[in-house]
């Protein structure tokens, strides 16, 4: 099990600190810990290491990183744009790096989004469907390339049509054969493939912000395509999403968020590395991504987001979700996900924020309580 050592953020803001000019130093401070917007609409900048162990990689060290600025900075009703990027290595000859932007058009009439990924990482694997044992646990190692893109126009005042096109790349190796990787028969493309989606969009959107919303919903539906241009076990079919979020402030500081989602692939015989996984820092915190995967993925949220001032905030969640095959949906399978966390929020203006989670998931008979830590950056929904 990877332990990764997460700095505390206001030590690294006091080392920053600490290193700079006295003129320097007390212009940092008031940027960092002033309750005071930027009205300027100016660009901000944030990064964060990575520092980890466990005994599969070795020492992980590296940095995640978030860039926010405006396309126009005159026009008060153009969004703010995001560049993202994390980039980690081990030890042991392992890495992790992806790029991913969301670009917003001056008077937001169009919105661009795109992602790179190439990952060299093991991943723990457990079998496919909503009821998967601990002690099945498999490591596997994956390389992963993914490059995605995706591009929507606004028509009328709240609706947006897009289109979007991804291929991704896989290769698994099982290093310690012999476990339920090897010997499941229902696993498909165990040893990776290629796929190609090419899919359309609608979009209703009438949130206030996109980086810290306080009303407004948000509904987008895709459905995506993957014709079989590669052969072999390949996938070859449908994909589609929805993701539902709706918020409501009941004071200045107080807001309610609920966020569903939805997935659904395929119709048997799809490669288990595609298949819906329930658990990860947005939805269904708590869950180790990929501990529970099937062909269908239905969860629920609420997020309860006290700001105490501008910088500084609490947020208490609760949630359920579920994995399951054709047909086989029942509402007993739903499982629980309850936690916490913190907000400092380095760019005021903007609501963009360090977010630190604490979530706590089912406890299946004979094991520990699934739970999980995470730090990120921005809000989950």
């Amino acid at each position: 099990m990877k332990k990764r050592i997460l700095l505390p953020i206001f030590l690294l803001l006091i080392t920053s600190v600490a290193s700079k000019p006295l003129f320097a130093q007390k212009k940092l401070i008031r940027k960092l810990f002033s309750n005071s917007a930027d009205t300027t609409r100016s660009s901000s900048f944030l990064a964060l290491p990575v520092l980890g162990y466990a005994q599969e990689t070795g020492v992980e060290f590296g940095a995640v990183s978030l860039y926010s600025f405006y396309t126009d900075r005159t026009d008060t009703v153009t969004r703010a744009s995001r560049l993202t990027g994390v980039a980690t290595f081990t030890t042991k000859s392992q890495s992790n790096f992806q790029l991913k932007s969301d670009i917003w058009s001056p008077g937001n009439n169009y919105h661009y989004t795109s992602e790179l990924r190439y990952k060299n990482f093991p991943f723990n694997f457990y079998g496919t469907g909503n009821s998967t044992f601990q002690a099945n646990e498999d490591r596997i190692t994956q390389k992963l390339f993914r490059i995605n893109s995706g591009a929507e126009k606004r028509f009328g005042k709240i609706t947006y049509t897009g289109i979007n096109a991804s291929f991704e790349s896989y290769r698994f190796i099982d290093k310690a054969a012999g476990g339920i990787y090897t010997n499941d028969p229902s696993i498909v493309d165990r040893d990776g493939g290629k796929v190609l989606f090419i899919g359309v969009s609608q979009i209703i959107d009438n949130r206030n912000s996109n980086t810290y919303t306080t009303s407004g919903s948000y509904l987008k539906l895709n459905y995506s395509y993957a014709p079989g241009l590669f052969g072999g076990d390949n996938f070859d079919g449908g994909m589609f999403k929805a993701d539902l979020r709706s918020f409501k402030s009941f004071s200045k500081k107080l807001v309610l968020g609920v966020n569903g989602l939805y997935q659904t692939i395929g119709n048997g015989g799809t490669p288990f590395y595609l298949l819906p996984q329930m658990g990860n820092d947005e939805m269904m915190r708590g869950y180790y991504t990929g501990r529970y995967r099937d062909e269908n993925l239905l969860a629920l949220q609420a997020e309860l987001r006290l700001r105490l001032n501008p910088r500084f905030g609490f947020v208490g969640f609760a949630g359920t979700g579920t994995v399951y095959g054709k047909g086989n949906f029942r509402v007993g399978d739903l499982k629980p996900s309850l936690g916490g966390g913190f907000r400092y929020f380095f760019d005021i203006e903007k609501g963009l924020s360090v977010r630190m989670d604490y979530a706590f998931g089912e406890k299946r008979p004979g094991e520990e309580r699934q739970k999980g830590f995470y730090l990120s950056l921005g809000e989950s929904f």
